[in-house]
């Protein structure tokens, strides 16, 4: 079975492998076109080397790069604004761009709230990916960047309410902290992605830097097996459909 072609949009290095690897993954090894698009870093950076590996495992290609700087790291894209300091019509043109080139199905992205961690450069992706999913498919807006193309839906990856209540004291430095969650009848698709739960690790062990710093890829890798598998094995999604009856021809899936 050939899965719907797929565009993911994120935020930073690494939050294509920890949100949504197992389909990357899975979509890929079905035959479907998938892409990843990073909203900030720039090329030349290391954390930009460490994506293209992680992308290559994934079987994803070539990373796209809307290159500006994350929020908290001036240095990750030099002369380039911080990606919330952006100007918005700006960043949404050139997201635009890479969706009418690339042509996807579904475009994968962070939830509203910017997942567990509330990070704003999550939370800002999530809105400029809503706008140019929909702007890309209307021929009078940015005429400059290509043919109008409309995707069926977009997926934004999230955790349901359960599962952070579940999560508890289990995830180091989860304890006393504010984790962001849905209410669980928001979920529109729990993917089970353990076919591919390797892939996707190994996609995130990709990211060296962050392992050694010990942000999420680094929590996950002193993680004990089996917790570590829980933790990853589904991914889940709130759906924002784009085109009428969508629903029936692209659903999201690890194949």
């Amino acid at each position: 079975m050939t899965l719907p072609s797929l565009l993911a949009v994120f935020a930073h290095p690494d939050d294509e492998s920890l949100s949504a690897g197992g389909v990357l993954a899975g979509h890929a090894a079905a035959g479907a076109r998938t892409s990843v698009l990073t909203a900030t870093w720039s090329e030349g950076t290391p954390r930009a080397a460490e994506l293209a590996d992680a992308v290559s495992i994934l079987g994803a290609g070539q990373p796209r790069l809307l290159g500006y700087a994350d929020a908290r790291v001036p240095e990750s894209a030099p002369g380039r604004p911080r990606l919330c300091e952006a100007p918005l019509d700006e960043a949404v043109g050139a997201l635009v761009a890479h969706i009418r080139e690339f042509h996807p199905s579904i475009v994968v992205t962070h939830d509203a709230l910017g997942g567990l961690t509330g990070h704003p450069d999550h939370v800002h992706t999530h809105r400029i990916c809503l706008l140019a999913a929909q702007a890309a498919g209307l021929a009078g807006l940015y005429p400059q960047a290509g043919a109008p193309w409309r995707p069926d839906a977009v997926y934004a990856a999230t955790h349901p309410q359960s599962f952070v209540r579940q999560l508890g004291n289990k995830v180091p430095r989860a304890a006393g902290r504010t984790l962001h969650a849905v209410p669980d009848d928001w979920i529109g698709a729990a993917v089970d992605v353990a076919p591919w739960l390797d892939t996707k690790y190994a996609a995130i062990l990709a990211h060296r830097s962050e392992v050694a710093r010990g942000a999420a890829p680094g929590i996950l890798a002193a993680m004990p097996e089996p917790e570590r598998a829980a933790f990853l094995s589904t991914e889940y999604f709130v759906r924002h459909d784009l085109a009428p009856g969508s629903h029936r021809t692209t659903e999201l899936s690890a194949g």
